[in-house]
């Protein structure tokens, strides 16, 4: 198949898909599902890329295994955030209903059918590498999969050590800064950027393929100003207060950086 054809096909898959957990979603009243799916969607479209291209089997595999890693690691872990907080909505959920009113199950597929678009964008440089026909990895692959190695492990690290302080009954109320989160306020968030970055560098090892930095760079805005830092920041402020704010003094908010004295 094609490069065009394999896009068409996964975006009605991927859209036909997030349709199915809209409608979950409405069943069950709680659109935090979202994000599973979201996450759970790379997975699909890797799936998909791997059956569906014609390149050189090894990278195919390679690439299907570094998205899947992450895709599903993500989506195992935000699921089961999910359903400890069920049939609790989470904040930027419960926020959008209020806004989207009495119209909020239509907007709410708007905003679903705009996640499944989003998948597929993101994802699209990929569909050249999975056709990628080169017989050997390039020097740019085998860099991109170790630091993707490296970035999957930090970010897994900062989740244990996050999961790890909350489940202390004696730090309930206070501000995470052990390990990691000692030297970045958003270690996950850093580490994830990380990961599509790369993506990126494996991507480079596919001719032409320099166009696909706007992956990378889309995530890193999503998480620095939209969907990651911003609300997550707004979180912590409202239910810690001045420990934050102490907390945000001293702490670089993204990359991992020495503590301020």
């Amino acid at each position: 198949m094609s490069n065009f054809e394999i896009f068409t096909l996964t975006l009605l898959l991927t859209v036909l898909l997030i349709y199915r957990v809209w409608v979950y979603a409405v069943n069950i009243e709680n659109f935090s599902v979202i994000d599973v799916a979201w996450s759970a969607g790379f997975f699909v479209q890797a799936m998909l890329y791997l059956s569906l291209s014609n390149g050189y089997t090894a990278r195919k595999v390679i690439l299907f295994l570094m998205i899947s890693a992450w895709s599903l690691r993500l989506a195992f872990f935000l699921f089961k955030r999910i359903r400890s907080h069920h049939p609790k909505e989470d904040t930027r959920y419960a926020r959008l209903r209020v806004e989207y009113g009495s119209a909020y199950k239509g907007r709410f597929l708007k905003f679903f059918m705009m996640q499944a678009f989003s998948i597929s964008v993101l994802t699209l440089p990929f569909i050249f590498v999975f056709n990628n026909q080169g017989e050997s990895l390039s020097g740019f692959e085998w860099a991109g999969i170790v630091f993707f190695v490296l970035s999957l492990a930090g970010e897994s690290l900062a989740d244990w050590q996050m999961s790890r302080f909350k489940a202390q009954p004696t730090n309930k109320g206070k501000v995470c800064d052990v390990g990691l989160w000692r030297y970045s306020r958003h270690p996950n968030y850093f580490f994830e950027s990380c990961i599509w970055f790369s993506y990126f560098i494996f991507m480079l090892g596919t001719s032409g393929l320099i166009w696909g930095i706007y992956a990378p760079l889309t995530i890193l805005f999503l998480l620095l100003k939209v969907t990651g830092v911003p609300p997550s920041e707004a979180q912590s402020l409202a239910s810690r207060g001045e420990l934050y704010k102490e907390y945000q003094k001293k702490t670089s908010v993204f990359f991992p950086l020495p503590r301020k004295p």
